[in-house]
């Protein structure tokens, strides 16, 4: 053993006793080793202090009837704190809603729902009750005709936390989403991108309306006969 592998070895663990022999021979590594054990000893002393409990001083009782209250600074109870709280994310949101990051949401929240209900893109002839599609789209959401083309499927479905009808006609290149949103109000069409469908979210008075296909699919006369058929109720 050299020099170099006995300072690694103890280096790694003070008390390595495998290089005796090189010890023998060797001053400098017995003052190596000596550093070592010693640096090794004052570690376990330092991690062996007990600390005392930190204790507070006992504070001596105050006579309050001759104590002024001050009224310069308002302090707030609990419940007018989480009122306050809740006044600024109110503002935060309405703020986001203003700058118009909400439409991005809602645009990446219209395609997540797609993914997670693919029972809807059934290719059918067969076409949903009209009792089944007034229920979806009542009076006091929409009037709307069945003009737009085969509805196969009507369902209540919850967009950016709203119930909203989620319908399905038949196109030339399968099935097709419309989404009714009369609450969510944009200012431009937002096209929608997915992996194998395009789309788009029209402005419609105060409200507007999602509609995807595959890529295939030309919208632009679905687009004009959705739009035709429609009318909001407020």
């Amino acid at each position: 053993m050299n020099c170099d592998q006995y300072r690694e070895a103890i280096s790694g663990d003070p008390s390595f006793d495998g290089g005796a022999g090189h010890l023998s021979e060797c001053s400098s590594c017995q003052a190596y080793r000596g550093e070592m054990i010693a640096l090794d000893e004052k570690i376990l002393r330092a991690l062996s202090l007990s600390v005392p409990e930190l204790k507070m001083p006992e504070l001596p009782e105050v006579e309050t009837s001759n104590v002024v209250a001050l009224h310069s600074r308002r302090r707030f109870s609990p419940p007018t704190w989480f009122a306050m709280a809740a006044t600024v994310v109110v503002a935060a949101l309405i703020g986001i809603r203003f700058v118009g990051v909400d439409e991005q949401t809602l645009a990446a929240e219209v395609l997540a729902h797609l993914d997670g209900e693919p029972g809807a893109l059934v290719v059918t002839d067969v076409a949903v009750s009209d009792e089944r599609f007034r229920s979806v789209v009542p009076a006091r959401i929409a009037s709307m005709d069945r003009s737009a083309g085969l509805i196969t499927y009507a369902q209540s479905c919850e967009i950016n936390g709203r119930d909203v009808p989620h319908l399905v006609i038949q196109g030339e290149h399968g099935p097709i989403t419309i989404l009714l949103m009369p609450e969510e109000k944009i200012a431009n069409a937002l096209p929608l991108e997915g992996d194998t469908v395009h789309g788009v979210i029209l402005p419609v008075g105060s409200g507007s309306i999602a509609i995807i296909g595959a890529r295939e699919e030309r919208l632009e006369l679905i687009e004009e006969r959705v739009l035709k058929s429609v009318t909001w109720s407020t």
